[in-house]
C-alpha cells in the first residue's frame, strides 16, 4: 500500500521539525552550562589564593569541571541527534530521487506513446472517427483526462525536483553543523583535560595544608549541621502550626453546619409528623488538615518544576551542590541546599508566590528568611539587608533583601534550601 504524496511530506515534515526543536533545546542548555563554565572562571580568577580560600578554590574547580561534563555530554547528544537527522535527509533524498525517476519515466512512456500514436495529431479526427456519440463522448473525456493527467504530472515533477533540491541544501547545512559540533567537542575536551590538570595542583596544595583546611572545614560544617537543625525545627513547628490551623477551621465549618442544621430543624418542628425525614443525607466527614490556599499554592509550586527562577540577581554559579561530595581524598562536603555566588551587592529574589513565615538572624548565616508556597517552603539564607517581614505576600522574582558580600572574595553568595513539609528536596532540578 503506497502513502499518498501529501501525507507522506507531511509525516516527514513534523519528523524534521521535532528533531530540529529538540536540537535547539540542547543548544540552549549547552550554551546555560557554558555560561556556568564562564561564570565559575571568572570566580577563580578573583579568588585569592589564600589557606582560608583554598577550599573555595577547590570547590569552585570541581563545580567548574561538573559544568565542563555537561557540556561535554550535551555536546554528544546534539551530535548523535544531527546524525540522526542526516541519516533521516539522505532517506529523504533516496525516496525523492526514487520517486522523481518513477515519475519521469513515466512522463517520458506517455509522450513517447502520444508521438507513435499518430491518431493523436488530429484530437478532432480521433473524436469524431467514434462509432457511436457515446464512444465519441468517452475519447472526448479520455483525451481531456489524458492532458490533465500529463500536466499534473509535469507539476509533480517540478514539484519533486524543488523537495529535492531543499532536502539536499538542508543535507549540506545539517553536515556543516556536525562538523562545528566536532570541532567544539574537541575544544572542550582540551578544556576539560586542563581544568583537571588544574584541579590536581589545587588539590595538592590543599593536601599541603591539610590540618588548617580540616579546621576551617570542621567549622563550617559544624555550623551547616546546626544550621539544618534550626531550618527543620521551624519548618516542623510551621508545619505543625498549619495542621492546627486548619484543623480550627475544620472544626467551626462542621459547628457552623451543626447549627444551620439545628436551626433549620426547630423552624419545621411543627411538619416533622406528616413530612418523612430524608434517608439519603451521608455524615460530613471530616477533610484532611490542608486549607484550600496550600491546595492550589502546592500544586502550582510542584507544576512548575524546572521553572523556577533563581534566587539571586546578576551572573550566579553554584559553588556547593546538594547531598555529599567527595572533592579531595579529605575534603568532603555535605549540604541539605546549595549555595549560590554572585557579584557584590547580589539581591536574593523569592522564587516563587508566598508568604514569608520566619525572619531572623542564624549564627553562620546572618539573617535568613523562609518563604511558605502551600506545602513547599523556600529557605534563603546570608542575607544582610532585609526588604521584607513576617507575614508579608511575596511574588515570584520579588527582592527579598541583599545577600552579604564576603570582603575576602568581593562577592555574594546566598544559600538556598528547598523543603516539602518536613522533608528536605534538592533544590537544583527545580531552578531553570
Amino acid at each position: 500500500m503506497r502513502i499518498p504524496v501529501f501525507l507522506l511530506a507531511l509525516i516527514v515534515s513534523i519528523s524534521s521539525f521535532a528533531q530540529t526543536a529538540r536540537i535547539k533545546q540542547l543548544e540552549e542548555q549547552r550554551k546555560q552550562a557554558l555560561r556556568e563554565v564562564s561564570n565559575t572562571d571568572q570566580l577563580l580568577r578573583d579568588t585569592k589564593k589564600t589557606t582560608s580560600n583554598l577550599l573555595d578554590r577547590v570547590k569552585l574547580i570541581s563545580n567548574q569541571i561538573f559544568s565542563r561534563q555537561k557540556v561535554l555530554t550535551l555536546l554528544e547528544q546534539e551530535i548523535s541527534n544531527i546524525n540522526a537527522e542526516q541519516r533521516q535527509i539522505e532517506n529523504d533524498i533516496a525516496r525523492l530521487e526514487n520517486d522523481l525517476k518513477e515519475k519521469q519515466k513515466n512522463y517520458a512512456k506517455a509522450v513517447d506513446a502520444m508521438q507513435r500514436n499518430r491518431r493523436s495529431e488530429n484530437k478532432l479526427l480521433f473524436v469524431l472517427s467514434g462509432k457511436s456519440l457515446t464512444e465519441s463522448y468517452r475519447r472526448m473525456r479520455y483525451l481531456s483526462e489524458y492532458s490533465d493527467w500529463r500536466a499534473k504530472q509535469a507539476d509533480e515533477i517540478k514539484e519533486q525536483s524543488e523537495k529535492l533540491k531543499e532536502r539536499k541544501s538542508a543535507l549540506a547545512k545539517v553536515k556543516m553543523e556536525k562538523t562545528a559540533l566536532l570541532g567544539l567537542r574537541t575544544t572542550e575536551q582540551t578544556n576539560l583535560k586542563q581544568e583537571e590538570d588544574n584541579y590536581k595542583l589545587e588539590v595538592n596544595e590543599a593536601q599541603q595544608k591539610q590540618k588548617d583546611l580540616q579546621k576551617i572545614l570542621s567549622q563550617k560544617q559544624q555550623q551547616a549541621e546546626a544550621l539544618d537543625r534550626q531550618i527543620a525545627k521551624l519548618i516542623a513547628e510551621e508545619v505543625a502550626r498549619q495542621e492546627r490551623e486548619a484543623k480550627r477551621r475544620e472544626e467551626e465549618r462542621l459547628r457552623a453546619e451543626a447549627a444551620k442544621k439545628a436551626a433549620a430543624t426547630s423552624s419545621t418542628g411543627a411538619r416533622t409528623t406528616t413530612t418523612p425525614r430524608s434517608t439519603t443525607s451521608k455524615p460530613t466527614v471530616a477533610k484532611a488538615p490542608v486549607t484550600p490556599e496550600n491546595v492550589t499554592l502546592s500544586n502550582n509550586f510542584a507544576s512548575n518544576k524546572g521553572r523556577l527562577p533563581y534566587p539571586i540577581s546578576g551572573n550566579y554559579t553554584i559553588t556547593t551542590r546538594f547531598g555529599s561530595r567527595q572533592h579531595t581524598r579529605f575534603v568532603t562536603t555535605s549540604s541539605s541546599g546549595i549555595d549560590i555566588r554572585s557579584q557584590a551587592g547580589a539581591e536574593a529574589k523569592a522564587v516563587f508566590d508566598g508568604e514569608v513565615t520566619y525572619v531572623a538572624a542564624i549564627p553562620g548565616y546572618n539573617t535568613c528568611i523562609i518563604v511558605r508556597h502551600g506545602n513547599y517552603y523556600t529557605f534563603y539564607g546570608n542575607i544582610h539587608s532585609i526588604y521584607v517581614k513576617q507575614g508579608d505576600k511575596v511574588k515570584t522574582g520579588q527582592t527579598l533583601g541583599k545577600v552579604y558580600t564576603d570582603p575576602d572574595t568581593g562577592y555574594s553568595e546566598i544559600h538556598f534550601q528547598l523543603w516539602q513539609g518536613t522533608a528536605k528536596m534538592n533544590p537544583e532540578p527545580w531552578l531553570r
